[in-house]
């Protein structure tokens, strides 16, 4: 830990003996030399994107701007939302009903069946 300034440890003093003693008893076990108040927030979690650089809420969205809104209902958008997700996070379950409602949509058009 860096060496704190007169002003700094007086701040951190001031920080500790405004919380509850539970608080502090959580720091003294710890040790309170080593309790750094001011440390700096960590980075948010990166956003994550897919190949085209689409967030998952974007390729919702853009998805279901395709669709008239009277022809689906909230279930339906929330399936939307999980798969995009889970073929996002590389989830083996959604990856595995993505690649079956491709060979399907693939099936029916061979076959010439309609939707």
């Amino acid at each position: 830990m860096k060496k704190l300034s007169g002003e700094e440890e007086s701040r951190k003093r001031a920080i500790f003996d405004a919380m509850s003693p539970k608080r502090q008893q959580h720091i003294l076990k710890k040790g309170y030399e080593g309790w750094d108040p001011f440390q700096e927030p960590k980075d948010p979690i990166d956003i994550r994107r897919d190949k085209t650089n689409r967030t998952t809420q974007m390729l919702v969205r853009e998805f279901l701007q395709t669709k008239f809104k009277e022809n689906y209902s909230n279930e339906y958008g929330k399936g939307v939302l999980e798969i995009c997700l889970g073929i996002i996070n590389n989830d083996e379950k959604y990856l595995g009903m993505f690649d079956f409602a491709c060979w399907y949509k693939e099936l029916l058009r061979r076959e010439e069946v309609k939707e």
